[in-house]
This record gives C-alpha cells, sequence and structure tokens, in this order.
C-alpha cells in the first residue's frame, strides 16, 4: 500500500497537469502552481518519508518526476547542515522552490555590470529570505540566486517549468569574489521514487 506521502505527491502531479492543460504560458503556470506547493510541503506526512531521502551533496538532484506530456520536472534537495550554495541561474526555466524540513536562506543578486566581457560578471546580493517548512519562492529564468542551509539538515522540493541537469541546458554560475561568470550544466539527476 502506498504512503500517505505518495499519495498526495500524486495528486500534486494531476493538479500540476490541470494547470498545465489550461494555461500555455510558463510563468502564469508557475503562479498558479505555487500554493499547490505551498500546501505540498506543508504537508507533515510528506516531511515524515523525507526523513529516508539521500542526501544530494555533491551537486546532486533527487529526480522525482519528469512529465512526459508537459515535461514540467519535479526535483528534491537534501542538505546537510550549514551547506553552502553557490551563485547561478536557471536558463530560461521557471521554478518553484519549496522547503519541506528545516530551513533555508535564498538570496538574490543582481548583475552591475553591462555584461559586454566574456567570463566577467559582477553581481552584487540584493536580498536574502529565510524560509522554513511551507514558504516557497518563484524563481524567474536568468535570476541570479543562492540556496543556503540552515543549522539542520534540510529538504526542498523544486518544480521546474523544463528539466534542468548534465547535458541539458546551459546554465550560467557565478564566483562574486573573482567576478567570474561560466556556463556549466546543472546538477546530477539522480532518479528516485516515491515508494512506500
Amino acid at each position: 500500500m502506498a504512503s500517505a506521502g505518495l499519495l498526495i505527491f500524486e495528486t500534486f502531479i494531476t493538479q500540476l497537469r490541470v494547470i498545465w492543460e489550461a494555461d500555455g504560458d510558463n510563468q502564469r503556470r508557475m503562479e498558479k502552481a505555487k500554493p499547490l506547493l505551498e500546501a505540498l510541503v506543508k504537508d507533515a506526512d510528506l516531511k515524515a518519508h523525507s526523513a529516508r531521502w539521500p542526501s544530494t551533496e555533491g551537486h546532486k538532484n533527487l529526480l522525482l518526476h519528469v512529465d512526459p506530456q508537459y515535461n514540467f520536472v519535479i526535483n528534491a534537495v537534501v542538505r546537510m547542515p550549514g551547506r553552502v550554495g553557490g551563485v547561478h541561474d536557471h536558463a530560461d526555466a521557471w521554478v518553484l522552490y519549496g522547503v519541506l524540513d528545516g530551513t533555508e536562506s535564498l538570496e538574490r543578486y543582481e548583475r552591475i555590470d553591462d555584461g559586454s566581457r566574456a567570463g566577467y560578471a559582477e553581481v552584487r546580493l540584493a536580498s536574502v529570505t529565510t524560509g522554513a517548512q511551507g514558504k516557497v519562492d518563484l524563481v524567474p529564468p536568468h535570476a541570479i540566486h543562492a540556496e543556503q542551509g540552515g543549522p539542520t539538515r534540510s529538504v526542498a522540493i523544486i518544480v521546474r517549468s523544463q528539466r534542468l541537469g548534465e547535458g541539458t541546458i546551459l546554465q550560467r554560475a557565478y564566483d562574486p569574489k573573482g567576478k567570474t561568470v561560466i556556463e556549466r550544466f546543472g546538477p546530477t539527476q539522480v532518479p528516485y521514487a516515491l515508494v512506500a
């Protein structure tokens, strides 16, 4: 018999498909999906289920779902206490980032150079939002940001408008101190089934 966490996850996928079917605009899709992800990451059973999920340290994401019809993707990340995240963007993808367990901070950056020099970028911290279970942030395409871990293990569920990861779409990674930017593929996608 499936766990309650799995049942709520399957319902969530069905709800996303309804949104994607009704509207072809990814921004509106994500705005409509945000309250659904907020409800999902507040679920106590799913939070308890996530206690068994493996760490994603080492530039990995758990790949929970790739939709065969609408191409949206659901990932999860499981981070160790005090995890330090790199500054990056997600290229053309829209991303919803929801905290299921622990706390994390989302740092948003703005680029202050004109982008005319290859490999060079000046970025500065624009804002920091700290969230606990139930907090969902919407990250638009090309938005420069970083996720920072809290004092305990943290788990987040991520909804993406398209698949990102090795061999897919080049994203940018920024070094604020070195004032550099490189293109690279996103994290390794590790298929992971939510089973009882």
